[in-house]
């Protein structure tokens, strides 16, 4: 076919057609019948254009968010006159302190002490909360990069000038090493360094609200001057990339984590969403926000998206740490067979008639997310276990097959009920049933994480689950784990 201006040429699925006479008409038909009929990219998405497309193609799974997480092991910690990180040693300006008073006026002390591996029978007030130390290098939390110090901890510890210990119940003030539970998800290593940072506030101000977030605000200044040097370091100086992909697996059973956490008031409150790994700035108390549920995206559960501020008994009470590396959400982000969605945290308030509210509002936050099931999770017992009941309830009442985990044993044994609550894991590991007052004792474990995707697979795959029985039996525990090992 020669190129001159009255051919008609194939040019990009168009037939093109150049009339040299009649001022130069020109004539497009295009190959494909179809195409009449297409749409302008500018009144369609490109995602609306390619969905008939896709309906043909296999499912496949698809990356939502990728967070990357860079470790710097420490080798060893000192105080000195200057913070830096310098081939592995991570020196603290022990002036800093100076800063963490000025930060509240109802802190009226701050000390900072190193606890070391090979000398931890040291004394201890009752321990608040365990932080990883982590910084945001790129992006928000939940995507971009974040760099975190391993093999060393922060522990916040504190009393009122009067001695009396910033708990709500049982203490876990003693020696350090014979009260820590080591090895869980919110506890330290043994090998680890801590970083003990202990606030006295004002007389009386133990059991308000004001009183234990000044002693972590305090601690949070200290922390802050840590991550800013972190911040520094390269990429290239890190000893482990770890990935983190939040993914979308189609096809698969639609799964969502529920999270009850405490919103009594007083010393029972999280931040949400804070500006830094676990930090204080920015972070939202589910108390202020009416502890109504707030979704969070698997990644920014992973990178820090809660800190937590209760000081319920050091065995059931979830740690920061423990939110940072949550077994649960692990357990189910791993498991190629399900598609988790994410996180739904809602707190627990004091009185029954907000309790019922805030159960509610899952349960229509459930209704419109319509998952295939949900686990639900709680720390602590007693006065939260109500709205835990009625959470199980509401989501229940929908159809969606429902596993409900707590501390419960002898102790923490359920005092409310339903008919949807037919399967159950519980976080106790004592023999006796009762709590102690050692650090993440009878908190969530990958073993009880394990025992609760299996059963929640079980569920979804219509196998029968037998009726646990009514008193606390830890033989049975030991054997539906064997069994869940097996699957």
């Amino acid at each position: 076919m020669s190129n001159t201006k009255d051919d008609a040429l194939l040019s990009n699925g168009m037939i093109k057609l150049n009339i040299g006479e009649g001022k130069d008409i020109r004539v497009e038909i295009p190959t494909d019948p179809s195409s009449l009929f297409s749409i302008p990219d500018s009144s369609l998405s490109t995602n609306q254009l390619d969905s008939n497309a896709s309906k043909d193609k296999k499912l496949a799974d698809f990356v939502r968010y990728t967070l990357k997480n860079y470790s710097f092991p420490v080798s060893d910690v000192i105080l000195g006159d200057k913070t830096s990180l310098e081939n592995g040693i991570l020196t603290l300006r022990s002036s800093s302190i100076n800063e963490a008073l000025e930060v509240n006026d109802l802190v009226t002390e701050v000390t900072i002490d190193i606890i070391r591996p090979e000398k931890q029978d040291v004394y201890v007030n009752t321990m608040m909360d365990v932080q990883p130390i982590a910084v945001k290098k790129e992006g928000e939390l939940g995507q971009g990069v974040t760099f975190e110090m391993t093999n060393v901890y922060m522990l916040l510890t504190g009393t009122d000038e009067d001695g009396l210990q910033t708990a709500e119940a049982n203490l876990s003030c003693g020696i350090y090493e014979n009260n820590v539970c080591w090895d869980r998800p919110g506890s330290p290593e043994k090998d680890a360094f801590i970083i003990h940072v202990n606030a006295t506030i004002k007389s009386g101000s133990g059991m308000e609200r004001p009183g234990p977030l000044a002693s972590h605000q305090a601690m949070d200044v200290i922390t802050q001057e840590i991550r800013d040097v972190l911040k520094t370091k390269e990429i290239g100086d890190a000893a482990e990339e770890r990935i983190y992909k939040d993914i979308t697996r189609k096809g698969k059973p639609k799964v969502l984590l529920v999270k009850e956490i405490m919103g009594q008031g007083a010393m029972h409150d999280n931040l949400i969403l804070p500006d830094e790994p676990c930090g204080f700035l920015g972070g939202r108390p589910n108390v202020d926000l009416g502890n109504i549920p707030v979704f969070l995206r698997t990644n920014e559960v992973r990178d820090g998206g809660i800190h937590a501020l209760t000081c319920i008994t050091p065995d059931t009470k979830e740690t920061s740490l423990y939110y940072w590396r949550d077994p649960y959400l692990e357990r189910l982000s791993e498991d190629e067979e399900l598609d988790l969605l994410g996180v739904l945290f809602v707190g627990s308030p004091q009185a029954n008639t907000e309790k019922f509210y805030v159960s509610k509002r899952v349960g229509a936050t459930v209704e419109a997310i319509n998952p295939d099931g949900v686990i639900i999770t709680t720390e602590g017992f007693g006065n939260n276990h109500v709205d835990f009941a009625s959470h199980v309830e509401q989501i229940g009442m929908l159809g969606i097959p429902v596993v409900a985990c707590s501390y419960c044993g002898i102790q923490g044994a359920l005092v409310v009920g339903n008919k949807y609550m037919d399967t159950m894991v519980d976080h106790c590991v004592t023999d006796h049933g009762n709590v102690e007052d050692i650090l993440q004792l009878n908190t969530g474990t990958q073993d009880t994480a394990l025992r609760a995707v299996t059963l929640l697979k079980n569920r979804l795959a219509g196998v029968k689950v037998n009726n646990a029985e009514r008193k606390y039996n830890p033989a049975l525990i030991e054997m539906n784990q064997e069994i869940a090992q097996e699957d």
